[in-house]
């Protein structure tokens, strides 16, 4: 190398290699970037960079898109509330069908029925089944005591009867998932306070399902009445230690339990439903007509009904299945097994919900301790 101050020599051709690639001092600062590849060239050939993680992604989409995606909602309250209105409105359809009776005899029922419907709904090419499960004769009687036992068995039912299918040695490639993954709970509008009954019920359920309280019919208290009510209502769950969906031990991390918060806030939903249009300001709205005016269902300075539906269907629809997954059935599951062990013989213990398909659980357990 040449002493310092002595003239350096560079070949003509080294010095038009140089001048590309030396940086000059206008843009030492915003060192250059990577340009894009060209439209219709692979990420491979124009980013070498690139892995292609990603795509999994739209991997996923596709997969989902095939195969659709199960949804099964439990609504109980008792007669007359809306139930199947409100449910109507939530899917802009006829989901749910009301009770047709035709003799005062037959309109309380005896007993605690449970009906489901499923129906298949597409919308944009995404295929969901819808299964509403109703509970007529909730609430209706003048003895209403352990009326939740008919509900809680139902609940448990379904997660045996996928455990079964789960533990079977020749299981199926994808299980048929009929448990119940949100629980609408509809409370009277009295505005006063929650019944005996509600918090019972709500206090037993809530350990075994997903509950999203609301109240019925809110149209006909005032402002003041609702947010008293509401208020009251949610003093009644903490001092009751009921918690009600969004749970707040399940906020994954803070932009969860910040948006989970503000749905705390607002529980539970006071709501309108509703499945008569009405001209409106020129537009067709979906409302209840009185001699004051429209009471618009989707508006939110007139009812919750918006909050309601974005929180069931367009926000948390996957959270609250991977709940019930992950959480309500995982208890039921691992309580089962654990009695199956505990059995001499393995043999399951009667209170069973389905004792026919409880023989050789303890067997199976070990091919699906296997699994795990």
């Amino acid at each position: 190398m040449a002493a310092c101050g002595a003239e350096m020599h560079i070949n003509p051709e080294m010095e038009v290699l140089w001048s590309e690639v030396k940086p000059s001092h206008s843009n030492m600062s915003t060192p250059p970037h990577p340009q894009p590849p060209a439209k219709g060239a692979s990420h491979g050939a124009g980013d070498f960079s690139y892995v292609g993680i990603d795509a999994i992604l739209e991997q996923m989409r596709r997969k989902a898109m095939k195969q659709g995606f199960e949804l099964n909602i439990m609504i109980v309250g008792q007669s007359g509330l809306g139930k199947s209105t409100l449910m109507n409105t939530l899917f802009k359809s006829k989901v749910s069908r009301k009770s047709v009776v035709s003799t005062p005899e037959e309109r309380i029922p005896k007993t605690i029925e449970i009906k489901s419907i499923s129906h298949d709904i597409e919308e944009k090419g995404v295929r969901m089944k819808l299964t509403v499960i109703d509970t007529p004769g909730f609430g209706d009687h003048i003895n209403n005591e352990n009326c939740w036992q008919p509900i809680m068995k139902f609940i448990n039912d379904q997660y045996e009867q996928y455990l079964q299918e789960e533990i079977n040695i020749n299981r199926k490639k994808r299980i048929p998932d009929s448990r119940v993954h949100c629980c609408m709970y509809f409370i009277p509008p009295t505005g006063h306070c929650l019944r005996p009954l509600d918090v019972e019920f709500m206090s037993r359920l809530s350990k075994v399902v997903n509950i999203v309280p609301v109240i019925a019919k809110a149209d006909t208290l005032t402002l003041e009445e609702r947010d008293f009510f509401k208020q009251t209502i949610r003093e009644a769950l903490r001092a009751n230690g009921i918690d009600v969906y969004p749970q707040e031990e399940f906020d994954e991390d803070a932009d969860d339990r910040m948006i989970n918060d503000k749905i705390r806030e607002m529980i539970p939903f006071a709501v309108v439903g509703s499945d008569q249009e009405y001209q409106v300001n020129g537009k067709r709205l979906l409302g209840r007509k009185t001699k004051w005016g429209t009471i618009e269902v989707e508006n939110i300075a007139h009812c919750e009904f918006a909050y309601l539906r974005d929180l069931l269907i367009r926000t948390h629809m996957q959270n609250i299945k991977d709940i019930t997954s992950s959480i309500h059935y995982e208890v039921y599951r691992v309580r089962r097994l654990n009695e199956t062990n505990a059995q001499p013989n393995g043999q399951p213990p009667n209170t069973l919900a389905n004792p026919q398909q409880a023989n050789g659980v303890a067997a199976q357990h070990q091919v699906l301790t296997h699994e795990m």
